[in-house]
């Protein structure tokens, strides 16, 4: 499993309290156990899951796009799933603000 941090969610865990750093490790943790745990989301941001939890009574929310990626060695297809992760907050702005980092970054 590759994990990849982007710029908007480093910098948001850097600023951030211990305690909610904590939590938002936890929640890492969890995607990168079940990549498909996030709810897939549609139209112009079609392929990137969010997935919701709570600290201290206030819901966050968890932005990323987990990817298989095939390898082979002497001839055998290994899958690897990558997972980026672009964006945590709260609600307020989430959605907008991940679509124009992504459409910064190029991306579909």
């Amino acid at each position: 499993m590759k994990t990849i941090f982007k710029r908007p969610f480093s910098q948001y865990v850097k600023k951030a309290r211990k305690p909610l750093q904590l939590a938002i490790e936890d929640a890492v943790e969890g995607v990168c156990e079940t990549p498909d745990i996030g709810e897939p989301k549609q139209g112009d941001l079609v392929g990137i899951r969010v997935y919701k939890f709570k600290f201290q009574r206030q819901e966050y929310l968890l932005a990323y796009r987990p990817t298989l990626e095939e390898q082979g060695h002497a001839g055998q297809a290994v899958g690897v799933v990558m997972i980026d992760f672009y964006q945590i907050g709260t609600h307020e702005n989430f959605y907008d603000e991940l679509k124009r980092y992504l459409r910064s970054e190029g991306q579909p």
